[in-house]
């Protein structure tokens, strides 16, 4: 009796938390935290570490509630699809009311936390990333556009720059940069996987581009794209808020994401694109641990 009952909200939590596409958010919460350190010059003080701490957290409630009006919105998409049809909201564990309000609590408290904690230029950008990707990029592009990946990529590409708001209290040109190199990789990140999910995207109905505009063009574009992302990792040195060691290590990891992106073109496979997918992921995690680093070290 005891153990079912404490079973129970343990259970509950976990719908709750799988809301909030914890792997996502981790990534974004990661590339908050870079633009927060850059942004910092040399080593942060006591006094830094906790603003980026707090910061965090209010960046990350924020991403959560977005992320969970994502799954209220699509649920029934969601229940079409292999990769999402586990979903608590897909599946029916969670009710439209319970996910709104779930959502509605971590953007008010994130909201909050920033606002008074760090600025309001981080609350307001954070609120606007909110509402690009939870309104503008969900209920209005994804379903209409095969270009939505493009376009609601800037929501994806906020979160250094709101490290950077976090900590200057404004929007620097190296925080552009770095917007620029994230909105500039997550085209070929998710049409990559679009590739090998092509029937889930064709059973749901979302027009994205493999369905739209078949596997070869998908092909081609997602290599274009790692072609100009290399152009755009190499902004940091170019504008010198690099060194060599940032440099070298742009050079080989999007020389790398670009070889992955030329031979999906020639010679396509589920397994490459599923490859090419997970490289992207180790891409954009060691370009910003290596800007980092240089930023440390040099």
């Amino acid at each position: 009796m005891n153990t079912v009952a404490s079973a129970t909200p343990m259970s509950h939590f976990k719908q709750y938390y799988a809301l909030t596409k914890p792997r996502v958010i981790q990534l974004i919460v990661f590339c908050a935290l870079i633009g927060m350190l850059l942004a910092v010059p040399g080593l942060p003080s006591a006094a830094d570490v906790q603003r980026a701490l707090i910061a965090c957290v209010g960046i990350w409630l924020v991403a959560a509630a977005a992320a969970a009006f994502n799954c209220l919105v699509e649920h029934n998409i969601d229940a079409k699809m292999k990769r999402t049809a586990w979903r608590p909201t897909a599946k029916g564990e969670l009710g439209d009311g319970q996910a709104l309000l779930f959502s509605a609590v971590l953007c008010s408290l994130g909201s909050w936390v920033l606002y008074v904690w760090i600025n309001p230029l981080t609350m307001w950008l954070t609120f606007a990333t909110f509402v690009g990707y939870a309104v503008i990029y969900t209920v209005i592009l994804k379903p209409r556009t095969p270009q939505n990946i493009v376009i609601g990529g800037a929501s994806g590409a906020m979160p250094p720059l709101l490290g950077w708001a976090a900590m200057r209290g404004d929007v620097g040109p190296e925080a552009l940069i770095l917007f620029l190199i994230i909105f500039l990789w997550t085209p070929p990140h998710f049409w990559a996987l679009a590739l090998y999910r092509v029937d889930d995207y064709r059973k749901s109905g979302l027009p994205m581009l493999p369905v739209t505009h078949g596997n070869a063009f998908t092909r081609l574009q997602v290599f274009l794209y790692t072609l100009i992302l290399f152009a755009g990792c190499l902004m940091p040195f170019i504008y010198g808020m690099s060194s060599w060691l940032y440099l070298a290590a742009a050079v080989i990891l999007c020389t790398g994401f670009c070889t992955y992106g030329f031979r999906l073109w020639r010679n396509y496979s589920d397994a490459l694109a599923r490859k090419t997918f997970r490289f992207s992921l180790i891409h954009l995690s060691l370009l910003f641990a290596a800007l980092l680093v240089d930023h440390y070290l040099l």
